[in-house]
């Protein structure tokens, strides 16, 4: 059984290549073909997929609990790599604004304490 198998693999790729190479064209075409520009689905591949599942955020000010909630949809290879980038962008974002926030707050105090 197992020989017949790989016999009939073996005759499903012999059978791919001759039809593969039986639509190249030969002689003088051939230069031409290589000029023709490559069909859509080759040259720029697939387009995205449009996103069908709901996006997962974070609250206005997060806190590591909100973080520890966070759960993020399975795909084929892992998690939805588009979920983890957004919630990973605004995680940034508000951690961008907080050092400025503590930075403008250090900044602040020995003014104020001068005053005092």
């Amino acid at each position: 059984m197992s020989f017949f198998l790989v016999f009939l693999a073996i005759a499903l790729v012999g059978a791919a290549l001759w039809a593969g190479l039986g639509r190249r064209p030969v002689g003088v075409d051939s230069a031409r073909a290589a000029d023709r520009p490559l069909p859509v689905l080759l040259d720029g591949g697939l387009p995205q997929p449009p996103a069908n599942l709901p996006p997962v955020l974070l609250p206005a000010h997060a806190a590591a609990e909100d973080v520890d909630r966070i759960r993020f949809s399975v795909g084929l290879r892992g998690y939805r790599m588009d979920q983890v980038d957004q919630v990973l962008d605004e995680l940034r974002n508000q951690l961008a604004a907080r050092e400025a926030e503590i930075a403008e707050l250090r900044d602040r105090l020995p003014a104020s304490q001068d005053s005092a």
